[in-house]
């Protein structure tokens, strides 16, 4: 690689982790393009010659995680993607799972994007049906075996992702909050309340089981 694609690639790499950095520390919606060139200690032109807009950033770092989740999947030694086999279903889970969490201030600006376009807008439908290709195909793969599904592989898909995707947003760590005095109360202060602290293995297990449920019946009694 010549020297030119190297300095290239590493601003790139730049400007991905300063927006990162911005949007867990300011959001999405308040962060601006000058805002992640001077974070990257980049000349705000820099940012066009990789991105053509926020928007289009918030694209790029949605396609690595995408990459970072189906990396797991690539090798040939992977088994049929059979969902109803419970360790099959716990370990597409858990590689969503961990790449959320992961990446953290790209799913608080995805969620951001998408409420301040409006439901109207179609824009979270769009994004999570994009985000539950896979787990659309695995269902379709079931679909085309016989199995019987509780609906349509795309509408059950963007279901389970937007439960897991949800969850992983709703428990992200919170940060500091100072204190604001209540309206009713003025004498009275209040902070955020603490969210419920689950281990890792206790909510992805938690989930498989519900989702299990699901697309497998009831176990025999």
């Amino acid at each position: 690689m010549g020297v030119r694609k190297i300095r290239a690639a590493e601003t790139e790499a730049a400007l991905k982790e300063a927006a990162r950095r911005l949007f867990a520390d300011r959001g999405y919606l308040n962060t601006k393009i000058t805002d992640i060139t001077a974070a990257a200690g980049r000349a705000t032109g820099s940012f066009y010659e990789h991105f053509a807009s926020k928007e289009d950033l918030l694209r790029v770092l949605l396609a690595d995680m995408h990459e970072q989740a189906g990396s797991h999947f690539d090798s040939a030694e992977h088994p049929p993607h059979d969902l109803t086999d419970p360790g099959q279903l716990r370990d597409h889970l858990a590689v969503a799972w961990n790449v959320m969490r992961g990446n953290r201030s790209v799913m608080s600006a995805l969620f951001e994007s998408a409420m301040a376009a409006g439901p109207a807008s179609g824009a979270l439908w769009g994004r999570l049906t994009e985000d539950t290709v896979m787990l659309r195909e695995h269902l379709e793969y079931l679909r085309a075996s016989g199995h019987q599904l509780p609906g349509d592989p795309t509408l059950i898909a963007a279901a389970m992702g937007g439960m897991l995707s949800m969850l992983a947003y709703a428990l992200l760590p919170l940060k500091p909050v100072k204190p604001e005095p209540d309206r009713h109360e003025p004498d009275r202060q209040h902070a955020a309340r603490p969210r419920p602290s689950y281990s890792e293995p206790d909510i992805i297990d938690g989930v498989t089981r519900l989702l299990l449920y699901g697309l497998a019946g009831p176990p025999a009694s």
